[in-house]
């Protein structure tokens, strides 16, 4: 009834506007004519725009779509009515256009070149906004502002792609329409009568309005860009200064660390974007079905840290750790990625957090050789430079790849190579690394589960309609049967095996129908720990609210290392008894005040001083 009314008060106001405007003979059947010509077609076509266009399901059942959904369907088909009456007026002649020549040519030209590169700016923000939160989801201020200033070189064609033909052409197109206008030196006249002609819109009506239409989408991009990427934050991170970080950083230089006798070698897994979300619902996850069945079966083999009282569990959400670099550094250094200041950037040599000790740095000091494998160029965010500078560790990515002949030099699939040759140039590394004589460190992190849409490799099972639920599926096997190739491996009794998901997915379709109320957490599994923490307290493995910084310690601790206090930067040993930061202040609390910024961090990690 409601949707019938607003219907009806929309093509009436149409009907309204032809009668006093277009028609110029008001006989009873003109008039009845466009009654009914003006409500029908006006509806008929904002009908088919939502259905079609705008991909509104539904349309019939207004309480599916919220208290404003009948305002909205009425302000469109009353938009959609007046431009059918405009494109009417035009065919008739009651509307036309005529050329007119402008005064002031080069204030005429400044003015409409001014207007349009403000226009393009603002449509830049809405469109860059739009595809930024479609594409990556929570995309922080921080994290938006190091990738802007750190190398892009070797991201996936396929977020490239959506760059491209997503804000790029989106803009170019938008730009190109409000030229067409803007330059135009057409007026449009009004036929009142065969003899009478009214100048609707004069030259100076239209650089007026070009010109307050390219502050209008100036503005608006602005402010939609700052209240979607929440851009007030970064007030916090320029200005608002806190000792947080300071007044709890245990210092690694300072921290007593005694390794065992034997050395442990330590193998850590980065799973790309894998989380306990994909498990199902009995087991803690939020799916119908259990994804990553093969991983699930491994974890009863080891340790997994979760923040629930029985399912799978793990890290939330944490400032300056939600994207792959920022993980890395995390569990690297226990220190969140934060704002660069004074001119430093994450990606340059010898720049990466110069004054931070890693975990590379402690096991080079022990002498471990360390390597790092990749699927794609390790140039990408700087990675390159944290590696070298932090354990001088062995580079092993798609480039390096190429330069040894493992992949031919124009092989590129997704973001280098996939995870099947990944996991089988591991094997040949990590077999080469056990018979160095020395103890090892290898790191490598997987990419096939990468949004958007995951890389689906050609021999993977398709058991799901979802492809992003395929790969996650044939992910879990594959990490699985690696895992169980090194424990066939003499070097596996002396190792310390660590599979972690970096960050959270930002595959946003995938998650579009979940239960927003799910709290998502990422996937954790320590295999073979040394022995002195395999017999820790159940309560130290379940109800933890931890950070991916615990990591720092909880590593060195898994192959035996003995910490004084269980505290190492911001991170607390998860097999010790030491409450965590998150544990110790709340999650929420920790997260917005590393928000903050820390001097400390600055003067100390960024530019290097002690």
């Amino acid at each position: 009834m409601w949707m019938l009314l607003s219907a009806l008060a929309a093509g009436l106001l149409v009907f309204a506007a032809d009668v006093l405007l277009l028609c110029r003979k008001r006989t009873a059947g003109a008039v009845v004519h466009a009654l009914f010509r003006d409500v029908i077609f006006t509806n008929l076509t904002a009908l088919f725009i939502e259905q079609f266009v705008l991909r509104v399901e539904d349309i019939f059942l207004p309480a599916q779509h919220g208290p404003w959904y009948l305002l909205k369907y009425f302000a469109l088909a009353l938009v959609v009515g007046l431009i059918l009456l405009f494109c009417k007026g035009i065919a008739d002649g009651v509307f036309s256009y005529e050329r007119a020549v402008p005064k002031h040519r080069v204030r005429t030209w400044v003015l409409r070149i001014v207007s349009v590169l403000l226009f393009a700016l603002g449509a830049a923000a809405f469109t860059g906004t739009i595809w930024g939160k479609d594409t990556f989801g929570e995309l922080t201020p921080d994290q938006m502002i190091i990738n802007l200033i750190s190398p892009v070189e070797g991201t996936a064609s396929d977020v490239m792609n959506t760059l491209f033909f997503g804000p790029v052409f989106q803009t170019t197109f938008l730009t190109a329409v409000f030229c067409l206008f803007a330059f135009s030196d057409r007026v449009l006249l009004y036929h009142r009568t065969e003899t009478k002609t009214t100048v609707l819109f004069p030259p100076l009506a239209r650089k007026v309005v070009s010109f307050l239409l390219a502050l209008a989408m100036l503005g608006g991009g602005i402010a939609f860009g700052v209240q979607k990427f929440q851009l007030q934050k970064l007030y916090a991170a320029y200005v608002d200064e806190s000792p947080f970080i300071e007044e709890n950083f245990a210092d690694p230089r300072e921290v007593q660390m005694t390794f065992p006798e034997q050395k442990r070698n330590l193998i850590h897994i980065y799973l790309e974007s894998v989380e306990n979300t994909y498990l199902s619902r009995d087991l803690g996850g939020a799916m119908d079905e259990n994804l990553m069945p093969e991983l699930t079966e491994l974890a009863k083999e080891g340790y997994t840290f979760s923040d629930r009282s029985e399912d799978f569990g793990g890290p939330p959400w944490t400032t300056g750790g939600h994207w792959s670099v920022a993980s890395m550094v995390n569990m690297g250094t226990g220190l969140p990625m934060k704002v660069p200041m004074d001119g430093n950037s994450y990606g340059s040599p010898g720049n990466f957090l110069p004054g931070a000790i890693a975990l590379g740095d402690i096991l080079e000091d022990q002498g471990y050789e360390q390597a790092v494998m990749f699927g794609a160029d390790a140039t990408f965010g700087g990675l390159n430079y944290y590696f070298t500078s932090h354990g001088n560790f062995e580079i092993f990515d798609y480039k390096r790849m190429q330069e040894l002949g493992k992949i031919p030099a124009d092989y590129y699939v997704w973001w280098g190579y996939e995870d099947s040759k990944l996991f089988e140039f591991a094997k040949e590394e990590l077999t080469a690394l056990s018979e160095s004589g020395k103890p090892f460190h290898f790191v490598m992190e997987t990419a096939n589960t990468h949004f958007p849409d995951g890389y689906l490799e050609p021999d993977a099972p398709t058991p799901y309609e979802s492809q992003y639920a395929n790969v996650i599926a044939y992910s879990s096997y594959q990490v699985t049967q690696f895992v169980r190739w090194i424990q066939q491996q003499p070097f596996y009794e002396n190792t310390t095996i660590v599979l972690i998901g970096d960050h959270l997915s930002m595959d946003q379709n995938f998650f579009q129908n979940m239960d927003p109320n799910y709290k998502r957490t990422t996937f954790n599994l320590i295999l073979n720990p040394a022995p002195d923490v395999r017999d820790i307290p159940a309560e130290r493995l379940h109800n933890r609210q931890w950070a991916n910084f615990d990591m720092f310690p909880t590593l060195l601790s898994s192959i035996g290392v003995k910490i004084e206090g269980d505290r190492l930067a911001l991170g607390a040993d998860l097999f010790s008894g030491t409450p965590t930061l998150f544990e110790e202040y709340g999650t929420s609390e920790v997260n917005k005040i590393l928000e903050q910024r820390s001097n400390f961090y600055n003067n100390h990690f960024l530019l290097g001083s002690h």
